[in-house]
């Protein structure tokens, strides 16, 4: 593609970190890895951060480490990237699928009470796209309720609602760190919590179920190798250290977008801002209007790659994924017609942070010539 869906921003200090650590003893369980989880804690006003080696692994390690295990319900969006709802089914737990809202494209708070059995055991709120959910009303449910909130924060670093940073808001949360995130590890993920007991376990969850107090070759219990490198988090800690210079320039690419294509009534743009919250820029998506279909938008979307302009077709529903649509454990869904019938019309246009004018420019002119 001549213009890239997303681009990681790697700088020569960002190599010469990783290039330092290669030349060091130590390339796992290191110095860089409890610096890269202060930096995390630090930035985000949590007690503290760990590392491991994606986002899924962190949601995973989530679901387990709250207890969550077989025959048990978590509330979550259907409009997400599937690894939110496989890192429950991991544990043997179901996703309990809840419709969006229109406006935010996150789990609508309206929805969740009627979705909440005797079998929930938590609610995701995921942050999709780096606008922070409706949190105040969650929080209201689930501290009614007695539910813990996991917050699937793997988009939206840096975003903030009510002035606390995304990931510390519930219970425990989770941020990503693969390159088409607004900071890349190259692979990665930290989660973040208030409670030292858990953050411990989860620790030793991370590394083969090994506590730190034994013998190597002593594992307390079932654990998995979550390990994330030491080469890893030396990017990290070189990224977060411009963290802000970032999320500001990613405004700014959506703030170009929004002022070429908030006129225009065959698409539907994405706020600028929103009520109580900061939007951590993840992608920019746009929504064709009511009138053009699923169709409509893939020929779009085909149209632009030709001419080497990449776009996403995200997300997709996962309750129509093939592997959840094949399983008689989800045919029952709730009402997701917010989901479906968005999800058709979502375009994810090319947005990075070297993005240029002239590619901004050419992104809009030719989306505009299709999209009539």
């Amino acid at each position: 593609m001549r213009i890239p869906l997303s681009a990681p921003d790697i700088h020569e200090s960002d190599i010469e970190a990783v290039c330092r650590v290669l030349r060091s003893p130590q390339l796992s369980l290191g110095p860089k890895l409890e610096e890269f989880e202060r930096s995390i804690a630090s930035y985000t006003g949590a007690p503290d951060a760990v590392a491991v080696s994606s986002g899924t692994s962190g949601l995973h390690l989530c679901i387990r480490a709250l207890g969550i295990g077989a025959g048990d319900e978590v509330l979550v969006p259907s409009f997400t990237f599937i690894a939110a709802a496989n890192a429950i089914r991991f544990e043997g737990a179901l996703p309990v699928f809840v419709d969006i809202e229109p406006q935010t494209l996150n789990i609508d708070p309206a929805k969740i009470e009627a979705a909440i059995t005797s079998r929930t055991r938590a609610i995701m709120a995921v942050h999709t796209f780096g606008c922070p959910a409706e949190m105040s009303s969650i929080l209201e449910i689930a501290r009614a309720r007695g539910l813990p909130i996991i917050e699937d924060a793997c988009e939206a670093i840096g975003a903030e609602y009510d002035k606390r940073k995304t990931g510390t808001i519930g219970d425990i949360g989770v941020f990503a760190f693969y390159p088409n995130k607004q900071i890349t590890t190259g692979e990665g993920g930290a989660i973040v919590m208030r409670d030292s007991k858990l953050a411990a376990r989860l620790r030793t969850l991370r590394n083969q179920g090994r506590n730190s107090s034994s013998d190597w070759f002593d594992c307390s219990e079932l654990g998995y190798n979550y390990r994330i490198s030491e080469m890893n988090c030396a990017l990290g800690v070189e990224q977060m250290k411009r963290i802000d210079d970032v999320l500001a320039r990613r405004e700014a690419v959506a703030r170009s977008y929004h002022s070429r294509l908030s006129g225009n009534p065959n698409l539907v743009v994405p706020g600028l801002s929103v009520p109580r919250r900061r939007i951590s820029w993840f992608v920019y998506v746009v929504r064709l209007s009511s009138r053009f279909d699923r169709n409509q938008r893939d020929q779009i979307w085909r149209e632009m790659r030709s001419r080497g302009i990449a776009c996403g077709r995200y997300f997709a529903p996962i309750h129509l994924q093939p592997i959840y649509r094949a399983d008689a454990s989800f045919s029952g869904h709730a009402d997701l017609s917010n989901t479906e019938a968005i999800a058709d019309r979502v375009l994810a246009l090319p947005f990075f942070n070297q993005i240029t004018e002239s590619q901004i420019d050419e992104v809009c002119v030719i989306l505009e010539k299709l999209a009539v």
